[in-house]
């Protein structure tokens, strides 16, 4: 089945007989039970739910796993996530992480005895050098945020499975319409559901997908007791969402690559991070690893108060923390997603005063250079 018909009938609707084609939103705590010993299959949504269960298996599908967990948010997914490790356990991750996993890394996990390393993980000779003993996992991010690093994720997975080490991939960018690392050997992936799976900007989740039933055991344990489990009428956004998965990012894409040419062009535009530029150093293996490269743009100008014009000047294109919605959104690194990250570990990655991050929506290219070109002017 292609994966634009499985956005749409990614899983069964069996929880009701009523033929609603929109599965139902079962707004419910608490499931009766037929007699003692006896289950529908539902107890406490917490644990599960059929709204949520109908959402995960469409996820699950999707990603080619055998299990995926909905989670309140991106965030509460890593979380759990990383209950997997103790004291101890080490784990070497992508430099150029989401601001908000290096925050849980360097201020919680740290703090409860995880060690982590941070590296290029393009640079695999790095990253072998960094496997110890105590190394449990490698986590990425490709392409990265919000500098478009992008690390072979096959190659990444033949040198974890020599030293039995997990692969996690964060696969919020790309979905996966454009890249499924299940498929080339990674072990979970995460997403922060809010962004292009939800694509509307109107809702939080996240998820966490595996094609190990071990993992999926260990998982929903930590799932239920912890307890950061997605509502109802969340997962159902979520399922009207994904129904039009492919479409947006089809036409997200499209847009993205006539604004990055527009950028490149610019007299006050110094660089210019998309991964399907000619020129960018990823193109090869995002070629041989995904079959898009998303409409996630970074861009440097040449100072500091033309960013700062940019984002006071911009009228249709919204100056907004987020990213994968309808709308094209600008934000400010620096002082908004990563805005935790000490300063001195900001400006070696590039995160400096003059980059800028864009989320290409949906709306007509055209609009959206003439709206940039203003700003710029």
């Amino acid at each position: 089945m292609d994966f634009t018909t499985r956005c749409i009938h990614g899983a069964a609707n069996n929880t009701h007989n009523t033929g609603a084609v929109s599965v139902p939103i079962y707004q419910s705590a608490t499931f009766a039970h037929p007699g003692i010993g006896q289950s529908t299959g539902y107890d406490y949504s917490r644990l599960q739910n059929p709204t949520r269960e109908h959402l995960e298996k469409v996820i699950a599908n999707l990603e080619e796993g055998v299990d995926a967990l909905a989670f309140s948010t991106g965030m509460a997914a890593i979380t759990a996530l990383m209950e997997l490790f103790s004291i101890g356990d080490h784990i070497i991750a992508s430099e150029d992480l989401y601001g908000g996993t290096v925050r849980l890394f360097d201020n919680i996990n740290k703090k409860n005895g995880i060690v982590f390393d941070y590296l290029d993980t393009s640079d695999l000779p790095k990253l072998r050098s960094l496997i110890r003993k105590e190394t449990k996992a490698i986590y990425i991010e490709t392409p990265t945020n919000p500098m478009m690093q992008v690390t072979d994720i096959r190659e990444v997975a033949a040198i974890a499975r020599e030293h039995n080490l997990l692969v996690i991939v964060d696969n919020t960018f790309l979905t996966p319409y454009f890249q499924r690392p299940l498929t080339l050997g990674a072990d979970i992936v995460i997403h922060s559901g809010t962004k292009y799976l939800s694509g509307h900007n109107d809702t939080l989740a996240g998820f966490l997908v595996t094609n190990k039933a071990d993992l999926s055991e260990k998982l929903r344990f930590i799932y239920k007791t912890t307890g950061a489990c997605l509502a109802p009428f969340d997962c159902w956004l979520l399922i009207r969402g994904i129904k039009t998965l492919a479409v947006r990012m089809e036409r997200q894409e499209e847009n993205a690559k006539k604004i990055a040419a527009f950028l490149s062009s610019q007299e006050k535009v110094r660089k210019v991070y998309f991964i399907g530029l000619p020129d960018h150093p990823g193109i090869d293996i995002s070629k041989k690893q995904a079959t898009g490269f998303g409409s996630m743009i970074s861009f440097e100008v040449d100072t500091e108060d033309t960013a700062k014009q940019v984002l006071e000047r911009v009228s249709l294109i919204l100056f907004a923390e987020s990213l994968g919605g309808t709308e094209t959104l600008i934000t400010y690194p620096m002082i908004q997603t990563h805005a935790d990250v000490p300063i001195n570990e900001r400006l070696q990655r590039g995160i400096n005063e003059r980059l800028l991050r864009m989320s290409v929506g949906l709306e007509d290219a055209d609009d959206l250079i003439e709206d940039l070109k203003q700003a710029l002017s």
